[in-house]
């Protein structure tokens, strides 16, 4: 690939630490998730 194909790729920041997981035994990174299929559930509560 040339280095033009990359230019506009925004890479996402990592998680905040001190985030509070549900489910998991240690929270969670970007590299955690890499090449896996995410599906994000928004929720309030109100």
């Amino acid at each position: 690939m040339s280095p033009e194909s990359f230019l506009g790729t925004v890479r996402a920041p990592d998680f905040p630490l001190g985030l509070d997981w549900l489910n998991v035994e240690r929270p969670l990174t970007l590299a955690d998730l890499r090449g896996k299929l995410v599906v994000l559930d928004f929720w309030t509560l109100g």
